[in-house]
């Protein structure tokens, strides 16, 4: 498999489970709260910020999706950097809040952790078309 099919391949699953993700926590918080490795969930009028991280994620890949089908794969690349940074935040949280640190490093920490190394991987992909001298453009007749 080639780096850019495997890159395309990468990201598209990035864009699909944080879409699905952060769907569920608009659509359904107080079963998907759970998941995302807190100790308790809030209550009263806190819920409202699990919905708040659901609208997040939607955006995050959004912006992932958007890059991807127009051929940004540079700028996805960075996209990817950058975004990583809200997964090892949420693992970040859930450590500091006494959570579970199976949920904590194995799916916040390893998600952030792909997510750079699909960053990574998709700038050295680019990075190599970028170098690549542009053919000088042919001579009328």
């Amino acid at each position: 498999m080639s780096l850019k099919k495997f890159n395309t391949v990468l990201a598209a699953a990035f864009v699909l489970f944080i879409l699905w993700f952060g769907t569920e926590f608009i659509l359904s918080p107080e079963t998907t709260a759970p998941s995302f490795g807190l100790p308790s969930r809030p209550s009263g009028d806190g819920g409202g910020f699990l919905v708040v991280k659901g609208i997040r994620d939607v955006v995050l890949a959004l912006v992932l999706g958007v890059l991807l089908v127009t051929g940004h794969r540079r700028a996805l690349g960075w996209a990817l950097l950058v975004e990583a940074l809200a997964a090892y935040g949420d693992m970040t949280t859930v450590l500091a809040h006494h959570g579970s640190v199976a949920t904590a490093l194995g799916v916040h920490g390893l998600t952030a952790t792909l997510m750079v190394v699909n960053g990574l991987l998709m700038m050295r992909e680019t990075r190599k078309a970028e170098a690549a001298p542009a053919a000088p453009a042919p001579r009328p007749a």
